[in-house]
């Protein structure tokens, strides 16, 4: 009986699909070869069926601003193909949630196909009706999709026209009432319990911002009130992603957040030992400075609003995947750890012409640990101030030393004349105070490095990368030497070690390179 009705029901599909090809012939078959060069941002792939197992024919692109475009024409909009939940609109075609292979596919076709054979019979210009139309093995659209994001400028935009009333878009769940609630002074990112997919009845990220964003543009629309996007290329379009209003400066986000923080390994209120806990001195934080640098909360507090050391504890705990403190602080490879973003600041190009071939050799004094723990361990007795913490951050903050330069100009040589390589070419007159006055120019207003250089002469560590910082380094000869040095494979001698430093560093800084050997230095049969 269950055969019975599955034939049934391919029967009225087939019965659709052979009127419409009367009425157009082969037009769904003429669009399969057709391949379009232009990017689109609302390319959507359906390959829902793969939730059920593997899919047994190609998933079907869908252009959804083309169907939005011809449903208006025709005066219908987004609940043509949506249905209604909670008074707001679900993205999935024709249903709220996938229950069977079946019924799925059944859904789709019987929607898709019925209205493009209906357009068809009208003789009107609409999509495929067999097969091979949709389901096609070759790719027909380029898509331009970009992930959209809510930056501090969009959030502030949003609070502002929704009168700083929160609860109209943060919320958490109730375990007791099982509904969703406002608790003010708990807002969090909706990325904090809305992930990449959807799991135990939580909706992804995907899901819930296309219904609840969309939902409220649609209702601002309907009320003739300036709003956000509704459509595919709006948000996720790149062209158009530039052009969304910036608003600077931003006003601080209000969530009773402090300005200086003193990190500890131990968390208050546990009953840990703090003076014996924390071998190393405390970290005097600036937390509103780090505001600024950063357009999100979530690159530093990933996974909750929370103090660090509170999922992430001296031995590593469930709450924080078992990554201990030191590690979430330290690791160099994450851009989420303080070591780890600091590093990952050394390969903007106004940087990255010197650290690149710096590896991970550094100044002892300008990585030594007391760079960051410089703030004494301290036991809070309850009889003690309560500002006292905070003082102390603020005055160690405020008295940290910034070298934004570096030796007077009268110390630093105006030219270099680069001659051991002037045997076939003449001598090279290299602009060496023009150079130190670009770099140091590059990062005159960058505080990280500022402090981090923190010698007179860190930045020309740049070049002799290896040497004490001195006024009078040595010169590159003097350890670049032979072409080839046995005892030190690794080290270039001094015609490699010249063109990997200036052409490398061109390189890594975006400056355009010499077009030939003669651009910097003649040949001897030229002159």
């Amino acid at each position: 009986m269950k055969k019975e009705r599955y034939l049934f029901r391919w029967a009225g599909i087939v019965a659709i699909s052979i009127i419409a090809l009367l009425g157009t012939g082969i037009y769904g078959l003429s669009k399969v070869s057709k391949v379009s060069s232009q990017p689109r941002a609302d390319v959507i792939k359906i390959d829902n069926m793969i939730a059920f197992g593997k899919l047994e024919i190609a998933p079907v692109e869908f252009l959804h601003e083309a169907h939005t475009e011809a449903l208006a024409k025709k005066n219908k909009d987004c609940a043509a193909c949506h249905l209604t939940q909670n008074k707001r609109l679900f993205p999935k075609f024709k249903r709220i949630a996938d229950t069977d292979r079946i019924k799925v596919m059944d859904i789709y076709h019987k929607g898709c196909i019925s209205c493009h054979g209906e357009m068809n019979v009208a003789k009107e210009k609409t999509g495929p009706v067999e097969c091979e139309g949709c389901h096609s093995e070759k790719i027909q659209h380029v898509t331009s999709r970009q992930p959209t994001g809510f930056d501090k400028s969009l959030h502030f935009r949003h609070s502002e026209a929704q009168e700083n009333k929160c609860e109209r878009c943060h919320h958490e769940y109730d375990e007791k009432t099982k509904k969703l609630v406002y608790v003010k002074g708990k807002e969090g990112t909706c990325r904090y319990c809305h992930k990449e997919k959807t799991k135990d009845n939580r909706m992804s990220m995907g899901l819930a911002s296309h219904i609840a964003c969309i939902d409220c543009h649609r209702k601002n629309i309907s009320k003739r009130l300036t709003t956000g996007p509704v459509t595919c290329s709006g948000c996720h379009d790149p062209s158009v992603q530039q052009k969304i209003k910036k608003i600077t400066p931003i006003p601080r986000m209000d969530r009773k957040q402090p300005d200086v923080v003193l990190l500890k390994k131990a968390p208050k209120g546990t009953g840990v030992d703090t003076e014996n806990t924390n071998k190393m001195a405390f970290v005097p934080f600036d937390h509103k400075a780090h505001e600024n640098y950063n357009d999100t909360c979530r690159v530093c507090h990933h996974e909750s609003l929370k103090q660090c050391n509170e999922c992430h504890s001296l031995a590593g705990m469930n709450e924080g995947n078992r990554v201990n403190l030191e590690t979430a602080m330290h690791q160099v490879d994450s851009t989420r750890s303080c070591q780890g973003c600091h590093e990952a600041k050394q390969k903007d190009k106004n940087c990255a012409g010197c650290h690149v071939f710096m590896g991970k050799e550094r100044v002892k004094e300008d990585t030594s640990c007391l760079k960051c723990h410089s703030a004494p361990v301290m036991e809070k007795k309850k009889s003690s101030n309560p500002d006292d913490e905070k003082t102390l951050v603020k005055t160690m903050l405020q008295s940290r030393n910034l070298v934004p330069g570096t030796y007077p100009e009268n110390n630093i040589p105006e030219k270099v004349v680069i001659k051991k390589l002037s045997k076939e070419y003449d001598a090279v007159d290299f602009p060496h105070r023009k150079v130190v006055n670009a770099l140091v120019g590059n990062i005159k207003d960058n505080k990280l490095a500022g402090y981090f250089h923190s010698q007179k002469g860190s930045i020309c560590k740049g070049c002799h990368h290896n040497s004490p910082v001195s006024a009078n380094p040595p010169h590159c000869g003097n350890c670049h030497g032979k072409p080839f040095d046995g005892k030190n494979p690794s080290r270039p001698g001094i015609l490699g070690a010249y063109h990997q430093q200036c052409m490398g560093c061109h390189k890594e800084m975006g400056i355009e390179k010499p077009a030939g050997c003669t651009e910097c230095h003649k040949k001897k049969n030229e002159r």
